[in-house]
């Protein structure tokens, strides 16, 4: 099949529906409930979703040469090289033992980056990327992941006993599921993500975002052979409640991980839509293709001064950005108040300024 062109971003292409509005306060308000539950029984704010750290790396991201004009966009127009933090975490809003085993995620902070700047974020140098580790998003719309995170909040902060034991029952079927070659984002969501390292694992954005010109989504990829050498190996999460954090810190006490960003570009919105959240876009037509390496060599990953620096005073969005790499779709869209307000009541509630654009010296122990 001969390859596609690309398609070109045009603001006709994305779909207000008439309660957006709406649907945006109560997903504000819903991940506000979580923070404010959380702060109420422990005194500290916690971000609604993504609370638990498990690695907190300083990391060079450097842009490859010789990409061509598709894929040359934005961040990625030019070689070049910036630091960036990623920070790995698990999805609850509330600090849990790992034996409660959720989706993965990372979050991306690239700095100094230029170029014209996302509304609310004029005052940046970075570019934020949001990733978990599943291709697929868990709804096809904003009504529906208003529904998921609205189940979320209501078990937060209760009976984590029992979500440790549901947590290993569900994993067993979700183990299942993938014998016979399939997977389930209910059941991880739930607490049946399997107990794979973090570091051997890939990262998706999910959701489509401007690539300059054009529209993609982007995944995180290990491409050293000690992170590869992760993929697939279980973490014994039954005698340490941060087993993941220390796997994690004891990775990076002698190590060098090297990832490659990549961008899978939309080359027909009929089949690769921006507005169905859950869609898959068909590899076979447009593959994950290599736009960045990110490199994070041995360093301190985890501590509890670089918990303060990252998880207290450090923000991160999918609108902390440039207009080049603009979130599309409602459920970007939605995240853009909802992020905001949750980021505005941690600060005010622990009492702390939170950044969106730190730099490598506010992170204790860089190497």
């Amino acid at each position: 099949m001969p390859p596609r062109s690309p398609q070109i971003y045009s603001p006709e292409l994305e779909v207000i529906e008439p309660d957006e509005a709406q649907l945006a306060r109560e997903l504000a308000e819903t991940m506000l409930s979580i923070s404010r539950k959380v702060h109420e029984d422990s005194g500290h704010a916690e971000r609604s979703v993504h609370a638990k750290s498990h690695g907190l790396l300083t990391a060079r991201l450097d842009v490859l040469p010789d990409l061509p004009e598709a894929l040359a966009q934005g961040l990625f127009a030019r070689p070049a090289s910036h630091d960036c933090i990623l920070r790995f975490s698990t999805i609850p809003g509330d600090i849990l033992p790992d034996t409660v085993s959720t989706p993965r995620g990372v979050a991306i902070k690239v700095l100094d980056v230029g170029g014209a700047r996302l509304p609310g974020s004029e005052d940046d140098s970075v570019q934020d990327f949001i990733l978990v580790n599943g291709k697929q998003f868990s709804a096809p719309n904003a009504r529906a992941f208003l529904a998921n995170l609205k189940l979320l909040a209501s078990t937060t902060d209760k009976a984590e006993g029992l979500k440790v034991v549901l947590s290993g029952a569900l994993r067993g079927l979700e183990k299942a599921v993938e014998a016979v070659g399939g997977q389930s984002a209910v059941l991880k969501a739930l607490g049946g993500e399997p107990e794979r390292h973090i570091l051997g694992e890939s990262y998706f954005s999910q959701l489509a975002l401007r690539h300059g010109k054009y529209i993609a989504k982007l995944a995180l990829v290990p491409v050293s052979d000690n992170l590869k050498a992760l993929t697939g190996e279980l973490v014994d999460i039954g005698h340490d409640d941060d087993a993941i954090r220390s796997a994690v810190e004891n990775f990076f006490a002698r190590e060098t991980g090297v990832w490659e960003l990549q961008a899978q570009l939309c080359s027909d919105i009929a089949t690769m839509p921006i507005e169905d959240a859950a869609a898959q876009w068909d590899e076979a037509i447009s593959p994950f293709t290599s736009v960045a390496s990110i490199t994070a060599r041995p360093q301190p990953a985890w501590s509890p001064g670089r918990s303060q620096a990252v998880d207290e005073r450090m923000g991160f969005s999918p609108w902390h950005g440039i207009e080049d790499h603009r979130p599309l779709g409602s459920i970007m869209r939605l995240r853009r108040l909802a992020y905001a307000e949750a980021q505005r009541f941690r600060a005010r509630a622990n009492g702390v300024e939170v950044a969106s654009s730190p730099s490598l010296a506010d992170i204790p122990g860089e190497a």
